[in-house]
């Protein structure tokens, strides 16, 4: 293997954290300038290219949505020199036509946090605006739905997932206004690693792994940790069968328009880059270094 291919990551949401198919698996306890990721990352082959797997919750679900990291964790992936990510989050569905296990990709999103300035690496000295009205690669989304769809897993390719805090679930009001807006599943922590993820200009996409109907469906009882978690493991094990199918037809060039998302971001001037700031988003901006 060429270890001057970038690698891919791979984030795994609730019910999925361990890759069983990882070769040759090392553990990188990472340190970055954001503070501790998630978990130690865990890397090895996969299908012939270089992955790195982090469990976003950390090894027996230990961090909360609104507890996560989302800065150290892109940013740990990034300085291993990862280009391409696939999240993997357990959601909530919003309509009726998709359900438990089914899978979504999201096209877009809609942000109902309320720790924006979280999301970003820039500040202190250097501004960056990325665009983002396409905020999943779409490349790469279309590329887990081929994987999706040949080895029999039910696959909606495109939808918008509305990001919420947590870590309680919706009220009922709540979830029929996302249903009304025309929103298609809802989770808690997925738009700040799409926002970051091109910041650190990474091709991201997401399987979202749908594990409820939310609480909009009265028939039915309403979400809660148990029905999410009855799901889990057969959602686990469909994420892993579309990566084992996608991973080796991701590319091995960064060629791809979020490999380039700094170009028309970075508003700063370059001589006016405090040293501290450049020297803390080393990785980030090795290209203009």
């Amino acid at each position: 293997m060429n270890d001057q291919i970038p690698a891919i990551g791979i984030i795994g949401g609730s019910g999925l954290y361990q890759m069983e198919q990882l070769r040759d698996a090392t553990e990188h306890k990472i340190e970055t300038p954001f503070g501790p990721p998630s978990d130690a990352l865990i890397g090895g082959t996969f299908s012939g290219r270089q992955v790195y797997f982090l469990p976003r919750h950390g090894r027996g679900h230990r961090i909360l949505p609104h507890e996560l990291n989302h800065q150290a964790n892109i940013y740990a992936l990034r300085s291993l020199n990862v280009r391409w990510i696939i999240a993997v989050t357990a959601v909530g569905s919003l309509q009726e036509k998709y359900q438990p296990r089914d899978v979504l990709l999201p096209s877009q999103f809609y942000d109902r946090t309320s720790l924006g300035a979280h999301h970003t690496f820039f500040g202190e000295g250097i501004a960056a605006h990325i665009s983002f009205a396409e905020p999943i690669s779409i490349q790469l989304r279309n590329l887990l739905a081929e994987s999706a769809r040949k080895v029999g897993v039910t696959v909606h390719n495109g939808g918008t997932y509305v990001n919420m805090d947590g870590p309680a679930f919706s009220t009922h009001a709540e979830s029929e206004l996302n249903r009304r807006h025309g929103f298609d599943v809802i989770g808690m922590t997925n738009l700040p690693e799409a926002k970051l993820a091109r910041e650190a200009e990474i091709a991201l996409a997401t399987m979202a792994m749908i594990t409820d109907y939310d609480c909009w469906k009265t028939e039915e009882e309403p979400v809660s940790a148990q029905t999410v978690f009855a799901h889990l493991t057969a959602n686990a094990e469909t994420a892993k069968k579309v990566l084992v199918e996608a991973i080796p037809r991701i590319p091995t060039e960064t060629t791809w328009p979020e490999h380039f998302a700094l170009d028309a971001a970075l508003t700063t001037e370059r001589k006016l880059w405090p040293k501290a700031t450049t020297g803390k988003l080393g990785p980030i901006l090795s290209r203009f270094l």
